[in-house]
């Protein structure tokens, strides 16, 4: 999307960081423990890698809330959202079928529809933004307001009436798992390091709660456009951040935080951070017209699928890619060079820090020629 008007920069500043981090999160380097950070919570608990995935929600959200008045009639609202969320769903279901063949020994073998995963990043991508278009674009922000409270709560009712009996938030015990084993099948789930587990951590029932981390960004936009980029709204930004990040680690107390049950004090944390990250964003750049470095997270911002795209299939093609017998290009080039140099987690943090940097030329030479890649 080219930016041509100047309301979106904070916006597409705020998606730019988000996929700048998405990528350094999910291509560490191999060949030593993955530095801490990078690294999401084991289950339970918060680290600043589980805070990039609500965050792109959230920036959806708050685009919603910039097209939302594009749209000239109901059928044509209608028709957009149907073919949006239909290819962000196919791409990322393409996404993890790809390269649609694997090493097996010296073979290749086919990658059977059977065995692929369903659901994942892109796929929740699509249904949260499906569902939270229909409720902005069809309900008052104050039942946007209600409906959110109701999903949360729902959710939280949903996993304590229908998990195991003092199991209620395990990985193997949740009414989620049971629920995407039921509706979509073992083989089609995530199984960790290809093993015989099978939990998503994008299932169907925790989709319910991204929906409002979606409804909280499209709040956020709409107050900014209606009270402008001032200090009262960047105050009342903070306050409702800070607000926000205090029920959720109440109700952590109760219905701990975890990304991967995507619990309801998961989303109140991650929606308030988000609210305090977008005002100390709209302070800087708008308000101190701190510059210094906006350009950088503009590449990754105003292409932002078609950089996630590459970095996701370019990570499998160097995996996949053998310089020597059993060895990958991935292993090799970490083996050779970045545990050489920079031995242990600090050198799974400078290749992703430098995967990163590979994606976002790629990003630059298509600002520089013009090229947008919307849906």
């Amino acid at each position: 999307m080219e930016l041509s008007n100047n309301r979106f920069t904070t916006l597409d500043i705020f998606r730019g960081i988000t996929i700048c981090f998405m990528i350094i999160v999910n291509s560490p380097g191999s060949g030593a423990v993955v530095w801490s950070p990078l690294d999401h919570a084991a289950w339970f608990g918060f680290t600043p890698t589980d805070l990039v995935f609500p965050s792109f929600l959230f920036a959806v959200g708050n685009a919603l809330s910039f097209s939302k008045k594009k749209f000239e009639s109901n059928s044509a609202f209608l028709a957009k959202i149907f073919k949006r969320t239909l290819i962000i769903f196919l791409l990322g279901y393409l996404m993890y079928w790809f390269p649609f063949m694997h090493r097996d020994h010296d073979n290749w073998v086919f990658n059977s529809l059977g065995h692929t995963r369903i659901m994942g990043v892109l796929q929740r991508i699509a249904l949260c933004y499906f569902f939270g278009s229909l409720i902005v674009h069809y309900c008052s922000k104050k039942t946007a307001v209600i409906i959110s409270i109701v999903l949360l709560l729902l959710y939280w009712a949903f996993l304590l009436l229908f998990g195991a009996a003092g199991e209620e938030y395990s990985m193997l015990g949740n009414a989620g798992t049971k629920l995407d084993i039921f509706i979509l099948g073992d083989a089609h789930l995530y199984h960790d390091h290809g093993g015989p587990v099978a939990f998503d951590p994008e299932g169907l029932l925790s989709t319910i709660t991204g929906i409002v981390n979606v409804i909280g960004g499209y709040l956020a936009g709409a107050y900014i456009q209606r009270k402008g980029k001032n200090f009262e709204c960047i105050a009342k930004l903070l306050m409702m951040g800070a607000l926000l990040i205090g029920i959720a680690l109440f109700w952590g107390q109760f219905f701990p935080i975890a990304k991967k049950l995507w619990t309801s004090s998961f989303v109140l944390l991650t929606i308030g951070l988000d609210l305090v990250i977008l005002g100390l964003l709209i302070y800087a750049i708008e308000l101190k017209n701190i510059k210094w470095g906006t350009n950088f997270f503009l590449i990754f911002g105003r292409n932002s699928l078609a950089i996630y795209l590459l970095s996701e299939l370019l990570l499998v093609i160097f995996q996949l890619v053998h310089v020597q017998h059993g060895l990958s290009f991935y292993n090799w080039i970490n083996n050779v060079f970045y545990q050489v140099i920079f031995p242990g987690a600090f050198g799974t943090l400078v290749f992703a820090v430098s995967f990163m940097l590979l994606c976002w030329f790629v990003g630059y030479l298509m600002d520089k020629r013009k090229i947008y890649i919307k849906i």
